[in-house]
């Protein structure tokens, strides 16, 4: 419980780091919502990663590119499932402000996302 605790702070930040460029995007910058999206994601992936390995998980017993390209995978899939479900949002309801379809994306992605982390990223291997 404890693990999930942090995962959702972690999760958190990484929101708001992923929010916070969205927002500073679509504001500074003639990008639109879904270039926006795709340059915030990066961002909140590398804020996440450094939390969970630091914060939540501890860091894995795999090398540190090991650990980061099984990171950077879960996280790629974790965040094409949250891009699909963004973009089909705003398609479907175009009234829809683009942080609504950021929150509830991103709601949708974190339990894909703790299992990929807790189960494929930072689970240490058992000595036999």
């Amino acid at each position: 419980m404890k693990k999930l605790f942090r995962f959702l702070i972690a999760g958190g930040v990484g929101f708001v780091v992923d929010a916070g460029v969205l927002h500073l995007l679509l504001w500074f910058t003639p990008f639109g919502p879904f270039v926006g999206r795709a340059i915030s994601i990066p961002s909140a992936l590398l804020a996440t990663w450094v939390l969970n390995r630091n914060f939540t998980f501890g860091r894995s017993d795999r090398s540190l590119a090991a650990e980061g390209f099984r990171y950077g995978s879960v996280g790629l899939t974790s965040a094409l499932l949250n891009y699909t479900l963004f973009s089909s949002l705003l398609m479907t309801e175009p009234s829809l402000r683009p942080i609504i379809a950021l929150t509830l994306a991103s709601a949708a992605a974190t339990a894909f996302s703790f299992f990929g982390y807790s189960r494929f990223v930072f689970r240490h291997r058992q000595n036999p």
